[in-house]
């Protein structure tokens, strides 16, 4: 939780990650020198994975490990037996969308009002690809 309100004006909650870890939704972690340092959340169902939560902590992003991440994450959902990922992304945060383009992801949608985004106002979420 640390990580996630550092990195994000609107964290998730508590109960979303232990929703999340109940339910069997797969996760995973980046360690550094024995502590967390990142994670993601991923729902598989047949085919298809759902990226729901990557996270790296500030101080250290800029560094590989988001991508070293989203990595892993991409090889445990074909373990899983997907064939394909989709995630949302905020149009604001090009760091994250050009990191996504350059593993391979494609923009094929965008969702209307999917992120808070202060009082009463929300931001969009384009929504990627990828296929293997």
């Amino acid at each position: 939780m640390a990580i996630e309100k550092l990195a994000y004006p609107f964290p998730w909650t508590a109960g979303n990650f232990v929703d999340s870890i109940r339910n069997g939704y797969r996760t995973c972690v980046a360690m550094l020198e024995g502590e967390i340092v990142g994670y993601s959340v991923l729902l598989c169902a047949l085919d298809e994975a759902h990226l729901l939560n990557i996270t790296i902590a500030p101080q250290l992003q800029r560094h590989g490990l988001g991508a070293w991440l989203l990595d892993r994450t991409i090889e445990l959902a074909g373990d899983a037996g997907a064939t394909c990922m989709i995630l949302e992304v905020r149009p604001s945060n090009p760091r994250a969308r050009a990191l996504y383009e350059r593993r391979g992801f494609i923009q094929i949608g965008l969702r209307k009002g999917y992120y808070p985004n202060g009082a009463f106002r929300r931001e969009d979420a384009v929504v990627m690809r990828l296929s293997w």
